[in-house]
């Protein structure tokens, strides 16, 4: 297996993100559209948070895949801020943390995606499933 591989090759780079002004009913279609389950929350460009498909789902009553269920989400979402519900207190790392840096970052961690930054700046965001992608291709390579 390689050694040293920075997060910056398995990255995803293309970030879908909320600013702390959009409203839940954004990040529900952003989380739909896209079928990702973490979303980077910024100011400017700046990380301030992050709010995962489980945050949301958190503060709905209703089933959030069911789409009769719109009037009551929206009831619920309207109640509720982007930065009221999303994770403050993040881990963000460099593009040239390693893969097994951030590996054992989100395994002692409560949660399944890192941002990636350049002095605060969002540059990318690296999930869990990133990491299988890139142990399932170490292990086909080995093969």
């Amino acid at each position: 297996m390689k050694q040293n591989v920075p997060v910056s090759t398995i990255m995803t780079k293309n970030i879908i993100k909320l600013n702390l002004s959009d409203d839940l009913t954004k990040a529900e279609a952003l989380f739909k559209k896209h079928k990702i389950r973490h979303i980077p929350v910024v100011n400017k460009d700046i990380i301030v948070g992050m709010l995962s498909y489980s945050d949301l789902l958190r503060v709905s009553y209703a089933d959030a895949a069911d789409d009769e269920a719109n009037n009551v989400e929206s009831v619920v979402f309207n109640m509720f801020a982007v930065k009221q519900v999303m994770a403050k207190d993040i881990i963000a790392i460099s593009p040239e943390t390693t893969i097994h840096q951030a590996a054992e970052i989100l395994s002692k961690n409560e949660f399944h995606a890192l941002p990636v930054c350049e002095n605060e700046i969002l540059m990318g965001i690296v999930t869990t499933t990133d990491l299988m992608k890139y142990l399932l291709d170490q292990y086909k390579e080995e093969i």
